[in-house]
């Protein structure tokens, strides 16, 4: 794994979020991808205004009616904006009552080859 660009090896690879000249590859760019899509509200990026997930328009909701419908808006926006990985399960972890958060787990693997299950954790 590549810590700064000149060590890059991969064909996949971003910019680590929040450490400057760092990188990250294979599979920790899917993961830091999927983290991205669903933390970014969409219409929020003026240029890409479809990018994103629908999951912030239900947290303030009853939480009986809102995990459907976060799992669903989660399910739909990591298929549409990461091809490379196909979600296996979205849980729910924990939730913090009175905060408006909710931590899922989701379990993906890669569409391409098998590597086995990889987990990505989000608070939304």
């Amino acid at each position: 794994m590549a810590t700064t660009i000149t060590d890059i090896t991969a064909a996949d690879w971003s910019p680590k979020l929040g450490e400057p000249g760092s990188v990250v590859e294979n599979l920790d760019d899917i993961n830091q991808c999927i983290k991205v899509i669903l933390e970014t509200p969409k219409g929020s990026r003026a240029h890409e205004p479809l990018f994103g997930s629908d999951v912030w328009q239900f947290l303030d909701q009853p939480l009986s009616e809102a995990l459907p419908r976060i799992i669903n808006a989660v399910i739909e926006s990591v298929e549409e904006w990461e091809p490379r990985a196909k979600l296996t399960s979205v849980v729910p972890v924990t939730t913090e009552a009175g905060s408006g958060k909710i931590t899922l787990q989701l379990e993906w693997q890669l569409k391409d080859y098998d590597a086995g299950t990889q987990q990505t954790e989000v608070t939304l």
